[in-house]
């Protein structure tokens, strides 16, 4: 009778490769950096593959007494820009041998209820966003290995913040306008208590004022089409010089800037120019097609992950903000002379 066909095992791999199981151990644990050579850490990986290995991720989870589970708390699961932050530390999760659980806190903002009956017991760590960032107390989440994203470094209750470098991206969008002759602005602002929209309010603010004869209003607004109608018919109808140029919080906003200029009989841009930020893809489904500040969220999900990864191992994480790029398209224009 044929021997039926075992599974290879670690022994099997070091016995290939010439090494001992430790180094083996250390070599597809990614800890072999500063202790074997690259030479022998190839070895050991081309034995792997040649063998067609597998670790036993539940017997090795147990022996460290870890999940390989990591929580990403986001404010909203509809957005566009948040499934594409998932997608990227999802993926990146994956080729290191992690799982990613997406928890929305309820309304964007604000407390939520413990998903797991202990976060602490069930994950090894969390990403939060900053308008998520009070969700993690009431999940506990506070108390694990925490990465935060588009939240103040200097206030960050994680151990590692990364960060769009969303500063620039409102600097583009006002040098952008001034420099086409703009200089009276209405600000479309998300009414959400979140740093990351607080730095665009203040880099707008003060790249505006850098210029004489100019002025600029600013409109609160929730984080909906119809919020930011009606947040725009009203700024409108306000004392003061009309604005040439509106400056949308996000791309979602200003579709509803469209529909209150259109209402007025305005048209986009020869009466009013429009921007936003995100470039999801309302951006370019919206006539004209939308000037805006392009964040790629599948990267920030990518280096929110591999910040957290190396937060976990005990590693500096990379530092720097993300780059933004500005797009322009037809909303943008020169005012009228």
């Amino acid at each position: 009778m044929a021997r039926a066909s075992t599974r290879p095992t670690s022994r099997d791999v070091a016995r290939a490769a010439g090494v001992s199981q430790a180094a083996v151990s250390l070599v597809l644990g990614d800890k072999w950096r500063g202790r074997v050579s690259e030479a022998t850490a190839e070895r050991v990986r081309q034995a792997a593959r040649d063998l067609g290995y597998r670790p036993n991720l539940a017997a090795r989870n147990l022996r460290l007494g870890r999940t390989r589970t990591v929580l990403l708390v986001v404010p909203e699961l509809t957005t566009e820009f948040f499934a594409g932050v998932y997608t990227g530390a999802a993926r990146l999760a994956a080729a290191h041998g992690f799982g990613v659980v997406l928890y929305p806190s309820p309304e964007g903002i604000g407390p939520a209820p413990d998903p797991f009956a202990s976060a602490p017991a069930a994950l090894d760590g969390v990403l939060a966003s900053s308008m998520a960032a009070d969700a993690l107390t009431a999940i506990r989440g506070d108390q694990l290995p925490l990465v935060m994203l588009d939240s103040d470094p200097a206030g960050s209750l994680g151990s590692a913040t990364v960060n769009l470098d969303i500063a620039d991206g409102a600097r583009r969008i006002a040098d952008h306008l001034l420099d086409l002759g703009h200089r009276h602005f209405l600000h479309l602002a998300a009414d959400v208590p979140s740093w990351t929209f607080e730095v665009r309010a203040r880099e707008l603010a003060a790249r505006v004022a850098s210029v004489s004869g100019t002025s600029l209003r600013t409109a609160p607004t929730p984080m909906t089409i119809e919020g930011a109608l009606t947040a725009t018919e009203a700024a409108l109808d306000a004392p003061g010089p009309p604005p040439t140029a509106i400056v949308c919080d996000d791309d979602k906003l200003a579709a509803g800037v469209y529909k209150a200029l259109r209402r007025r009989g305005l048209r986009v841009p020869d009466d009013v120019s429009v921007t936003g930020v995100d470039d999801i893809a309302l951006a370019a489904a919206l006539d004209p097609e939308l000037t805006t500040v392009r964040l790629d969220a599948e990267l920030f999900g990518e280096r929110g992950m591999r910040a957290l990864l190396a937060v976990l191992e005990g590693r500096t994480p990379e530092e720097g903000e993300i780059p933004v790029e500005l797009v322009v398209r037809g909303s943008t224009a020169p005012p009228r002379a």
